[in-house]
């Protein structure tokens, strides 16, 4: 475990760098980071440091470490995040478990409020979220849109909690019954990643809450603002102080949270190093651990598909938020005659816009950081070497008025499944393509990933998306849909080696994940009722 601790450690470590200040944004990018920093009480993007949020209150670290968080697009120092202080920790845990007390017995009703007010108040604020998230992450301020709908969609799921959290009844016998009931477990922990920056803590936030539990959410120390953001709503929304918290950090806190003895859970969403070292640790502290980890998801392109919705849907799919989604598609597998269809994938994927996230037609952003941007070069390096062809190479695009930032253009890559680029999550916006001659050996290759998270078909067939469905060993599904992620009233159902744990999040699983199951029996006879009618007849005294 102490292995898994130092691997951990050298995955979140970060080279010392000197960055430029915040007058390098433009004039837009500016004017947003000003409006966020006078706006937001917890986090800044003119170089302040951004704070803890334990016990309805935004405090200042104590702490001598400090993490940067710089705008992927310019270096730009934004903001600074604290180390949480193991005390700082400790006050967060001792919040949450005073709240519980009282959150526990708040009647679901009161809960369902405060879920409707938070979702009429991202809507509100959505601007503020995806503006933040651009600086932060680099997404475009399209895509940074579309992060804060997806969690809003969980936030609007969460409030039909009266319907979904009913337990079940039965008279199982004269005057006996038996009720089942779902309650909540206690202090809950959410471990968030930095390619979500608002939808992830949504993920986790509303369904936490409105269950009864209390939480300790742990945003990346990337991109630290929209958390920030979402926590200041949830007050406004009318969350009593301790129900929420927000602590800051890498390993020590990640460790903390392991073996908290006060917490009871842990939602993760990651890499596959953190993943295992946060699933193995936390359970084996007795905790439930649900971990969503690396991805490599295929999309079969069949010689008989629309061809210009399923040219367009893997481009999109493919290159959108700069390849940084556990569900981007990462590799296409050309089948038979489609084979033909590689240079008109290449064509399209030229004309991607990469820019700035506030640019006007920006399709595609940064990566979020130079190490990322190190690595996904490196395993485009490897392909030709490894007896590959790259048709379309992004390593050396040029994006003006962004000389500093960590940008790689669309890449595709021609490999083999023995490749480096396909054994690997790249994380980037790098396609490989990989030839089938027949389904069954894309169902092959498919099935014979370690991965499971998602695989989709373009076809025109309903037999053949019939058989692929019936056949492919992965997650989630998609026919003719590029990016199957199912809507929040299901659950995310990812398998193999993408996920840890047997629950899953939001819909009906993550309310399970949430609450335990409380069984009761009781007897309750009729004729012992007491109260009956008074009798006005002689008493006879017999």
């Amino acid at each position: 475990m102490a292995a898994a601790a130092r691997r951990l450690a050298r995955l979140y470590a970060l080279p010392c760098r000197s960055y430029a200040s915040v007058s390098a944004l433009n004039a837009t990018a500016r004017a947003k980071a000003d409006k966020l920093s006078a706006d937001w009480r917890g986090t800044s993007a003119t170089g302040n440091n951004t704070k803890n949020y334990i016990a309805g209150e935004f405090v200042d670290s104590k702490t001598d470490e400090w993490l940067d968080v710089v705008d992927p697009a310019t270096q730009t120092l934004l903001t600074r995040v604290p180390q949480t202080t193991s005390s700082e920790f400790d006050q967060a845990v001792q919040a949450a478990s005073h709240a519980y007390k009282s959150w526990s017995r708040t009647s679901l009703l009161a809960r369902q409020r405060f879920v409707i007010e938070l979702q009429h108040l991202i809507r509100k604020n959505a601007d503020a979220l995806a503006d933040s998230i651009v600086l932060e992450q680099g997404k475009t301020l399209a895509d940074a849109h579309g992060d804060v709908l997806r969690g809003l969609q969980v936030v609007e799921t969460a409030v039909g909690i009266t319907s979904t959290l009913m337990g079940e009844k039965l008279e199982v016998s004269k005057d006996m019954d038996t009720e089942v009931r779902k309650v909540p477990l206690g202090v809950c922990a959410s471990i968030a990643p930095f390619n979500f920056p608002a939808m992830i803590p949504l993920w986790t936030i509303p369904m936490a809450t409105v269950t009864g539990n209390t939480l300790i959410l742990k945003p990346s120390e990337r991109d630290p603002g929209a958390a920030m953001i979402i926590a200041e709503l949830c007050e406004r929304a009318g969350l009593p102080a301790g129900v929420l918290n927000v602590v800051h950090g890498t390993v020590p806190i990640v460790n903390a949270i392991c073996d908290s003895p006060a917490i009871k859970a842990i939602s993760f969403v990651g890499g596959d190093r953190a993943g295992r070292h946060i699933f193995e640790r936390g359970t084996r502290n007795g905790k439930r651990v649900q971990a969503n980890m690396g991805a490599k998801n295929h999309a079969v392109l069949m010689p008989d598909a629309n061809k210009n919705l399923a040219l367009n849907s893997i481009v999109g799919a493919a290159f959108g938020a700069a390849g940084q989604r556990c569900m981007a598609v990462s590799v296409v597998v050309l089948v038979g005659a489609a084979q033909s269809w590689l240079p008109d994938l290449v064509e399209r994927a030229k004309k991607l816009q990469v820019n700035g996230g506030f640019e006007k037609g920006a399709d595609l952003g940064p990566l979020i950081s130079p190490s990322s941007k190190k690595r996904v070069e490196e395993i485009i390096s490897t392909v030709e070497p490894e007896g590959g062809r790259i048709h379309l190479d992004g390593r050396s695009i040029s994006v003006p008025g962004y000389p500093n930032g960590n940008f790689i253009g669309p890449t595709i890559m021609e490999a083999a499944t023995t490749m480096r680029c396909y054994r690997e999550e790249v994380f980037g916006p790098a396609l490989t393509v990989i030839a089938a001659e027949t389904l069954d050996d894309a169902l092959d290759t498919i099935n014979a990933n370690p991965y499971g998270n998602g695989a989709v078909i373009f076809t025109q067939s309903g037999a053949t998306a019939r058989k692929f469905e019936a056949e492919v060993n992965v997650g989630q599904v998609g026919i003719n849909v590029p990016i199957p992620v199912p809507l929040p009233m299901f659950a995310w159902s990812g398998n193999k080696g993408s996920v840890l744990g047997d629950i899953g999040f939001y819909g009906k699983s993550g309310i399970n994940f949430y609450t335990q199951n409380k069984t009761t029996t009781s007897l309750w006879r009729a004729e012992d009722a007491v109260g009956n009618r008074a009798s006005v007849n002689m008493p006879t005294m017999n």
